[in-house]
């Protein structure tokens, strides 16, 4: 079927499109204007139309985002899924991800974190998310088999055929780290790691093992840079890690992973300061590295990270008084709820910390809207953030109830800059979608996936974001007027690598010793899913 959204505002700013026109669109992709008359169209006079939104960074799967919805069954509200839904009823479930994503133009969304050892059930809570693809990332970089080949020099062969192992049998989308050794010292005792500090046991420091892994997810040609969680997250003087963390990429690709975190410098008086113009300048001097934001916002939340070391020193601080910890085999993990105190001083100057790096950015397509979800927040409040980067007033309005801090350790109040849509796309589109190597989407362009969020161009932005008018998924209306009208299947994506027998050999003898079980249960077979459910993205040439 031919289909046109006629006479809305186009965004597209891998096009330079930015105009009044038409969308035209068939058998699920954007086409270019085909000389003949559609067999639907699509009124869209005095809206935005944009590419669906792609999120690089949100926790909605694995074993601490279950964990969490024990903790705070109360966290999220339930609302209507489709009949028979697993879960559908449960806080934060996977029809309410894929919903609320869905009703905000969001059509792709990615987990961060899957450890190889708990691929399959996390890549079942992904397949559980409807009307979004999804995708997730392998984690690497506390696994002591990794740490082995590293301790006994084994080469940089045996870690890339490793790395590339542990991507194809996980069904990952790329390749993370978090805190590298930093779970293995903390079982020994350590409460701090800096990049250069040895990891006891293995005599390796965070710098050789990150080292190694920029090394293999270039040499494998993976599309998204290797997505790193640095040394110190949370600490004043944290920005010191984040840069000594892009200096040891000497110049490989680097995704920074919820970087508001790390913009924090070390305050004279005690406590912490704005380090936002230094981590800005940082992305800006070197073009190999992009972030992702991870925007603090107000109100209760609960923090999920494989940081143990970090989640650990972190549960001092849990409201309410509860917390889970583990630490088991790879990474542990640490499940901690927080409450980012409305008007609260430490709360507020991390919010604007968040925003003030986006304000600062020289590239938003190199920087990520993420609220590292539930970290800093939840994703639902993208809206509100939206709205607060394109308005000053609005901004000055918010600033205007907050402690002093804000003013007197943060530059957010001198800012002026307003975003435009089209930086709005970069920031929540293209840049993703770039980011992930997911050349299908993300732009407007004839061939790509016909994902397509309509907005009525509202100036109150909030509301124009938080419920979308229409929004496409391959074509098909999944939302009208902020409510879903079809629940359909999405894909999850998967990296298309070549695994080594040799190394898999060698990692089911491993994991038989280990476990007492080989490399096939560990694997996600196709044979665990319903009909059809991964679809394969390509490596870099």
């Amino acid at each position: 079927m031919l289909s046109v959204i006629r006479g809305g505002r186009v965004v597209d700013p891998t096009a330079g499109r930015d105009a009044v026109g038409d969308l035209w669109i068939e058998d699920g992709r954007v086409v270019a204007p085909p000389g003949r008359e559609p067999d639907r169209v699509v009124d869209a006079a005095g809206c935005v139309v944009m590419a669906g939104g792609v999120e690089v960074h949100s926790h909605i799967a694995g074993g601490n985002v279950v964990t969490s919805r024990l903790l705070l069954p109360d966290l999220y509200v339930s609302e209507a899924a489709p009949e028979g839904h697993p879960f559908a009823h449960a806080g934060g479930a996977a029809a309410w991800i894929g919903a609320t994503y869905a009703r905000m133009g969001y059509t792709t969304a990615v987990e961060p974190a899957m450890p190889p050892t708990h691929a399959l059930a996390t890549q079942l809570e992904l397949a559980d998310i409807p009307l979004l693809d999804r995708g997730a990332l392998t984690v690497m970089g506390n696994d002591d088999h990794l740490l082995q080949l590293l301790r006994e020099r084994q080469g940089a062969a045996a870690v890339r055929d490793l790395v590339a192992l542990n991507v194809a049998t996980s069904r990952g989308l790329g390749v993370k780290c978090i805190n590298a050794g930093g779970a293995s010292a903390f079982k020994d005792g350590a409460l701090k790691l800096s990049l250069d500090e040895e990891i006891p046991c293995y005599g390796l420091t965070t710098r050789a093992i990150m080292g190694a892994l920029l090394d293999a997810v270039e040499e494998i040609g993976v599309p998204h840079p290797l997505h790193v969680h640095c040394n110190n997250l949370g600490l004043p003087g944290a920005d010191d890690s984040f840069a000594a963390t892009l200096d040891a990429a000497e110049g490989r690709r680097i995704h920074f992973a919820h970087a508001q975190f790390y913009a924090y410098g070390a305050d004279e008086g005690g406590g912490f300061r704005s380090a936002a113009e230094r981590i800005a300048r940082c992305i800006a001097d070197n073009p190999n590295a992009t972030l992702d934001i991870g925007q603090v916002v107000f109100g209760q939340t609960v923090t999920v990270s494989l940081d143990i070391l970090r989640q650990f020193a972190g549960r001092k601080g849990a409201k309410p008084k509860k917390w889970a910890i583990n630490a088991g085999d790879a990474e542990g993990g640490g499940v901690v709820p927080f409450l980012y105190r409305p008007r609260g001083p430490t709360s507020s100057l991390q919010w604007a910390i968040g925003l003030e790096i986006m304000l600062l950015s020289t590239d938003p397509e190199r920087t990520i809207l993420t609220t590292d979800h539930p970290n800093g927040g939840p994703f639902t409040q993208y809206p509100r953030i939206i709205h607060l980067l394109m308005d000053r007033e609005e901004r000055a309005r918010e600033i205007a109830t907050l402690p002093a801090v804000v003013g007197e350790r943060s530059g957010l109040p001198g800012i002026e800059r307003e975003y435009t849509l089209s930086e709005i796309a970069q920031l929540t589109r293209s840049g993703p979608a770039r980011l992930l190597g997911l050349t299908d989407r993300g732009h407007l362009r004839p061939g790509a996936r016909a994902d397509v969020a309509v907005y009525r161009d509202d100036p109150d932005r909030t509301a124009m974001f938080t419920a979308a008018k229409l929004v496409l998924k391959d074509g098909t209306p999944i939302v009208e007027d902020g409510e879903v009208v079809e629940w359909r299947a999405g894909r999850t994506l998967s990296l298309a690598v070549e695994a080594d027998t040799g190394m898999a050999r060698r990692t089911d003898a491993y994991l038989t010793d280990r476990f007492g079980a080989g490399l096939d249960s560990f694997a996600v077979p196709d044979a665990a899913f319903e009909g059809p459910a991964f679809e394969a993205v390509a490596c870099r040439a």
